[in-house]
């Protein structure tokens, strides 16, 4: 069984700090959570500051463990962005939970033309919805056992507004091509026969009513096989068959 993950904001000022084999704090809500885990005093865990790095360390007493080393960095390539338009209801976390599963290496909250959920009603609405797809992220980027995965992007209202969304990216490395693909029912492209030798792939994601036919010009349509999906799990059946297809996989 691998190592449980612990989410350390600060994890880089604390490196800084005490260096690889220092003792490390983690925040209440973590060690909480190692308390209802019954994680026991030398117990291997990892802990991650959500942006990619992460410290090999063994659990210690309440709220302390001992770093071991720096975990190397992981760098997938192709990356992929999801552009999640906001299902209904109780299918709103759930999308995050199974993008950031499948490899997610960032969200971005989208209210389409025809999204029946809106962010931008009631004052603080946005804002508290946002904070549970956070959350929701986290918690699968820490299940799923990754460094990353928990970037979720601000909402974008409009698609011709992609461009300037995309350029807000949590990873180091360049993006020199980018791939923006609209998944579509009625694509007369499978994903599996386009050339996915890129830096960056977008999966635009429509609600359950489906992307209107301006939104389908954001990129190229593609359709992943015979079935459709429901907008929740749509991103985690493309992340599967993209790692497949891709080097993403790889150990």
């Amino acid at each position: 069984m691998t190592d449980p993950v612990f989410l350390v904001p600060d994890l880089a000022d604390q490196l800084e700090r005490v260096g690889e084999v220092g003792q490390f704090t983690l925040p209440a809500a973590e060690a909480k959570h190692a308390a209802v885990k019954r994680i026991r005093t030398g117990e291997p865990v990892v802990l991650t500051d959500g942006s990619g790095r992460g410290v090999s360390a063994a659990f210690g007493t309440a709220d302390t463990v001992t770093g071991s080393g720096v975990l190397p960095a992981r760098s997938p390539r192709p990356r992929v962005t999801v552009v999640q338009a906001i299902p209904k209801s109780e299918r709103s976390e759930l999308a995050v939970d199974l993008a950031v599963q499948a490899g997610a290496d960032r969200i971005i909250p989208w209210q389409s033309d025809r999204c029946i959920a809106k962010w931008d009603g009631k004052p603080g609405k946005a804002e508290k919805a946002w904070a549970k797809w956070e959350a929701a992220a986290v918690s699968a980027m820490k299940q799923s056992r990754r460094l990353d995965g928990a970037h979720v992007g601000d909402l974008l209202t409009d698609i011709d507004d992609l461009a300037d969304a995309l350029a807000d990216r949590p990873w180091a490395e360049p993006v020199d091509s980018v791939l923006i693909l609209v998944l579509h029912e009625e694509a007369a492209t499978p994903l599996a026969q386009l050339d996915l030798d890129v830096d960056e792939i977008v999966l635009v994601i429509g609600p359950e009513g489906g992307v209107s036919p301006r939104e389908v010009e954001a990129g190229q349509p593609v359709v992943l096989g015979p079935e459709v999906y429901r907008t929740a799990s749509a991103a985690a059946v493309a992340l599967g068959a993209i790692g497949v297809l891709t080097s993403r996989w790889a150990r």
